[in-house]
């Protein structure tokens, strides 16, 4: 396991744990008293660390190698899942995944994006950065999700959208713009989780949802803290700087109604807990088609369309 800079404490504590453990086993002493101590030690540390994170941390747990991606979350969520190829133009994006899923019974659209875990992985789904093709196979599954009246799922989590010269040579400002603009038109209830990274329009092309809500140690922003860093102040070590004051974490982004709802993750991370974490993930997200399948398409499409109008209003 991956220990990240401001885990080391913790690490510390542990290794005495097991030094102790090891003691104890080897000379036969009694040392359950002092290893219980010490267990509890690090556990009152880790809660109160968990509880007081810094932006700048919650971005190192949102950005861990370890944390679930959404072929995770598809074995985690879903009973049965059925992948759908291609943009209709020829190209498959590997950075976006979508098809068919039951969750808990319930047949939906499941779209995401996918990051790998291994230098092999993230060249096969290009650390998460979708091209054209990929937002424009999302769109071709929204809209069968449109035709055939299923609830859709995102799960988000890319630093944003391929910047390549082949992908703005293949439109990919109007890919992400047209996935909005028909998003914003669809029949059936949308419901958006941040599961990681969410970057800019990459992140956006696949967002626009009658619920969007967030895990506890994901970010949701217009631009990467390295990216204001290097705009705000040509300094990539203000990028802490840069975090905190882009207010990207979810209680923030609940202030902004950015956001609709924050998902807790397991103790340290979802990286922890992969079962703990599907399970809650799965929770919420039924509870949220639940409740957007109670209202008509048209009220659903109003309701959607006055959320995404208020963001940003000034008001005297």
């Amino acid at each position: 396991m991956i220990t990240l800079e401001f885990e080391k404490p913790i690490l510390e504590i542990q290794n005495k744990i097991e030094e102790l453990k090891k003691i104890s086993l080897e000379s036969g002493m009694d040392l359950n008293k002092e290893i219980e101590t010490f267990e509890q030690q690090a556990m009152d540390y880790k809660k109160e660390l968990y509880a007081n994170l810094k932006p700048a941390q919650k971005l190192q747990i949102a950005r861990h190698s370890n944390r679930p991606n959404f072929l995770d979350y598809v074995d985690l969520i879903t009973d049965d899942f059925i992948e759908l190829h291609g943009d209709r133009a020829g190209l498959d994006d590997r950075a976006i995944i979508g098809g068919i899923a039951k969750i808990d019974g319930k047949s939906v659209i499941l779209v995401g994006t996918q990051k790998g875990k291994s230098t092999k992985e993230n060249l096969e789904y290009n650390f998460g950065m979708p091209q054209p093709q990929g937002y424009r196979k999302a769109l071709r599954l929204f809209y069968h999700a449109n035709k055939f009246n299923m609830p859709i799922v995102t799960l988000i989590d890319t630093p944003g959208a391929y910047p390549g010269i082949t992908a703005e040579e293949t439109g990919q400002g109007i890919a992400i713009a047209v996935n909005l603009r028909e998003m914003a038109k669809l029949n059936v209830p949308i419901v958006a989780v941040i599961t990681g990274e969410g970057c800019s329009g990459g992140a956006l092309g696949l967002g626009v949802a009658d619920k969007v809500l967030i895990l506890e140690h994901a970010y949701y922003t217009v631009i990467s803290p390295e990216g204001c860093a290097s705009i705000l102040w040509r300094d990539a070590a203000m990028t802490s700087t840069a975090t905190e004051a882009l207010k990207i974490t979810g209680p923030d982004l609940m202030q902004f109604k950015i956001v609709d709802g924050i998902i807790k993750e397991p103790l340290g991370g979802a990286h922890n807990d992969y079962a703990e974490m599907g399970s809650e993930l799965k929770k919420i997200i039924i509870t949220s088609i639940n409740e957007l399948s109670k209202f008509p398409a048209e009220k659903l499409k109003e309701e959607r369309y006055n959320k995404y109008r208020n963001l940003g209003v000034v008001k005297e």
